[in-house]
């Protein structure tokens, strides 16, 4: 086997509940090997089929090729930097870091040593939201007026570093962009403070995409219920995502007029066709990895960019300003 025939060897920082999903993908990549896994607290599971090491300077003496960083937020400046030093790839958990500042840090690190990095904002290859970004590019819906998202559910005791805005809202942040094409100018929002920690844990936004299009995300770490839905609406009618079945239907505007008077009451005055797509479903934790393997490799591949994780990091930033200080914030205007 020549070298650019053999397997990519990668590493994983990070083995909570999150970095056994990725350790779960990482052994079974084709054209990956999974090496070791960095995390100080060694194997609590005893789940673990590499060896695990104590610290990231360890894993980049296995001579890794990249690693997967899956700790807290917290942690993912100091750990990209040291792996950017060690001349390793990484693909990094989203949000990409706690702050622009340390963001930024973390851009400049990679393209300075000429290395791949990516932020692991899964939402994007989900199917449903892979169908809906082409439907949309293609002009399936015309002009596109508003997208509402609604992200909610129990609280997760693995998150103590950042908020719901850092933690499940930058998903909404990140693909909402991404599916319009169109990047956020300014936001306004609520947050709330319920469960006693020092972070917010539910949060209303309201924001602006380019010149024309709105956008309201509903997140929270405080109902019994788990939702995650994506409502795009345009000229043609809306699409409608649920991330969490991977569905994803579309509502025609009415062509038809009800002339029964009692149903038209309940249903509205015209009714259109619905659509309910058959499409492949495939993981999404799976396809993120593939295209990040295939980046490493040099190939075209479509990742989720520090730039774009780092535009993320600051949209967030700017939801916490605007629900701090109760005032319209532009993205551009934001503080390190």
């Amino acid at each position: 086997m020549t070298a650019r025939e053999r397997p990519l060897r990668a590493g994983l920082v990070g083995f909570g509940a999150m970095g056994r999903n990725h350790a779960r993908v990482l052994s079974g990549l084709a054209g990956v090997e999974l090496v070791a896994i960095a995390d100080p607290a060694g194997d609590a599971t005893g789940t673990a089929r590499v060896p695990i090491v104590g610290s990231v300077a360890e894993l980049i003496a296995r001579r890794i090729d990249y690693a997967v960083v899956a700790t807290p937020t917290a942690y993912h400046e100091q750990i990209g930097l040291e792996l950017a030093a060690g001349g390793v790839h990484a693909l990094i958990e989203k949000p990409l870091a706690p702050s622009l500042a340390a963001g930024q840090r973390l851009v400049d690190a990679f393209e300075a040593a000429g290395l791949i990095a990516g932020v692991g904002h899964i939402e994007r290859y989900n199917p449903a939201l892979q169908s809906l970004q082409t439907r949309l590019e293609a002009g399936e819906l015309g002009e596109v007026f508003q997208v509402v998202t609604r992200r909610q559910g129990p609280f997760p005791n693995r998150i103590a570093d950042v908020g719901v805005v850092m933690d499940l809202a930058t998903h909404d942040i990140d693909l909402t962009s991404w599916v319009t094409g169109r990047a956020y100018t300014a936001v306004s929002a609520w947050s709330m403070f319920r469960s006693g920690r020092r972070y917010e844990d539910m949060v209303s936004i309201i924001g602006r995409l380019g010149p024309n299009v709105s956008a309201n995300h509903l997140v929270n770490w405080l109902s019994p219920l788990k939702e995650r839905s994506t409502v795009v609406t345009g000229e043609r009618g809306c699409f409608v995502a649920d991330t969490l079945t991977a569905d994803l239907t579309f509502y025609a505007n009415g062509a038809i007029s009800t002339e029964w008077e009692a149903l038209r009451a309940f249903r509205g005055v015209a009714e259109g066709d619905m659509i309910r797509y058959a499409i492949p479903k495939r993981e999404p934790l799976l396809v993120e990895h593939e295209r990040f393997r295939d980046a490493v490799e040099g190939k075209p591949s479509d990742i989720v960019t520090l730039h774009q994780g780092l535009r993320n990091v600051a949209v967030a930033t700017a939801v916490i300003q605007a629900a701090r200080t109760a005032q319209v914030v532009t993205i551009d205007g934001v503080a390190g």
